[in-house]
């Protein structure tokens, strides 16, 4: 049925961010409208995180059968039914599908109109022949692969991350133009699966991370046959006979059977009609403050839209910032400070606060920088899975400013971290707490005790510890 809607709360987008306020604000007992135009779950089920992490799984599986002479097992090339791998793929989306069906949402008490929305005032929307008023609009439309400017590209068949797990294909030959997550997770999984990779990087492959971690990432991938190239531009893209060709700025040419377009994102916001309710706007996305409101004061704009993180995660705690300041009033505000992120390769890298080139540039020499190789982690070295670093950033009073990890489960390793940053833990609880052995988890405990190496063995303190000793036994 068409006609005025009224609702408490209007969310404008169906993937993670606006999911976690649709759910929030109808089980708090409020009136919530929520606008999808295409698949529930948005980006990040479709056509992200979960089938990505099913791709890479599949590939670890393949890897697994080519390393295991280390561990006295014939290593075997495996034979790789993509057809399949790609079935395994649909499943899990599959699976995980009906937690952000249009029919749960339903029985949450949520309206779900399946239209795509526009303003036609500071507190109205149309969506289809439904006009909606509400004094809390929420946009959380996501974002969506951007294409570089290279001459060619529009006429020549390729993948982005939205089209690529539909192809149902093995390349014999994938050529992907961008070094960042995305580009380097599927490089490394389709590499493991069999296919021949060159990955063309204008810059720096992993240029936010720590270079001395994302080095780690890069020479494995090397290591595993992955022609990776950086500094490198694709001037021109070509359709030939047998698939695509590249043009490079040196003049050289690489042909390759399939390209991957994974040059970064740009955000979700054409056709709103933001000037029509007074919604600045930038091609970076919809400026909000630190509430995440917007400059109409009945308007927010959560998740990639904003254009400040494009993770899923920080699309969860958007959400969260949102069900607390807008609903209960309470304080709350995005806090940089804390804000992880994770890629998914083998091995995995994993950041959350300042890394070592950004804590220099805010805050000089005054702080310390402390390192523990995997290699001297004891779990690590039962695993053959030796190759990592961690690095944490503190202040010179033992306040972290950050931690990098390179290395294997990195994005479960770094949890500890962000507790820390959230809590505003010093390095001193990291240094003082038991874990259990063996695990890689140690490693933290071990990079945390390195603040206090040079204090706690140093002369003075060998002094005293002699003196004492020389004192009867009490």
């Amino acid at each position: 049925m068409s006609g005025l809607l009224t609702p408490d709360v209007c969310v404008v987008g169906g993937g993670s961010a606006g999911l976690v306020v649709a759910a929030g604000a109808a089980q708090l007992g409020l009136d919530v409208v929520l606008v999808e135009r295409a698949l529930m779950g948005g980006d990040c089920l479709n056509y992200g995180c979960v089938p990505s992490k099913a791709l890479i799984a599949a590939a670890k599986a393949a890897q697994a059968q080519r390393s295991g002479a280390a561990f006295g097992i014939a290593p075997v090339e495996p034979a790789v039914d993509f057809g399949k791998v790609m079935d395994h793929v649909a499943g899990v989306i599959a699976a995980i599908a009906p937690n952000d069906s249009v029919e749960r949402f339903e029985k949450l008490g949520v309206r779900v109109l399946p239209e795509e929305a526009r303003f036609v005032g500071r507190t109205e929307l149309q969506a289809g022949p439904h006009r909606i008023r509400s004094k809390r609009i929420v946009l959380a439309t996501g974002s969506r692969p951007a294409l570089p400017p290279v001459p060619g590209l529009t006429e020549v068949p390729h993948f982005t991350n939205e089209t690529i797990f539909a192809n149902r294909v093995l390349p014999s030959h994938l050529v992907v133009l961008g070094g960042g997550p995305i580009g380097l997770e599927m490089t490394q999984a389709f590499r493991r699966l069999g296919s021949k990779v060159t990955v063309l990087e204008a810059a720096t492959c992993l240029a936010k991370d720590d270079p001395e971690l994302a080095a780690i990432v890069a020479a494995r991938l090397r290591g595993e046959g992955v022609d990776l190239r950086e500094k490198t531009r694709a001037t021109k893209v070509e359709r030939t006979a047998e698939g695509i060709a590249a043009v490079l700025d040196s003049g050289a040419r690489i042909e390759g059977s399939h390209l991957l377009v994974a040059t970064g994102r740009t955000p979700t916001i054409d056709g709103l009609d933001l000037d029509k309710a007074g919604v600045a706007h930038d091609r970076r996305g919809i400026t909000v403050d630190d509430s995440l409101r917007t400059a109409n004061r009945n308007v927010w704009a959560i998740g990639d839209c904003n254009g400040r993180y494009a993770f899923t995660h920080m699309a969860g705690h958007e959400a969260s910032l949102f069900i607390r300041g807008a609903l209960f009033r309470a304080p709350a505000k995005l806090d940089p400070a804390i804000v992880p992120w994770a890629t998914y390769t083998d091995p995995e890298l994993a950041q959350v606060g300042l890394n070592e080139r950004d804590a220099r540039a805010r805050h000089g020499d005054g702080i310390r920088v402390l390192r523990w190789n995997f290699a001297e982690n004891d779990r690590a070295q039962t695993e053959r899975e030796t190759d990592g670093l961690l690095k944490v950033v503190t202040d010179g009073r033992g306040r972290i400013l950050g931690a990098g990890i390179a290395g294997p489960q990195a994005g479960e390793l770094i949890q500890s971290w962000c507790l820390a940053l959230s809590g505003r833990l010093r390095i001193s609880t990291l240094a003082g707490f038991v874990p259990p052995y063996p695990t890689l988890g140690e490693t933290a405990k071990r990079a945390a005790g390195s603040y206090y190496t040079e204090t706690l063995f140093g002369p003075r303190t060998r002094g005293l510890v002699r003196f004492l000793a020389r004192l009867p036994v009490w």
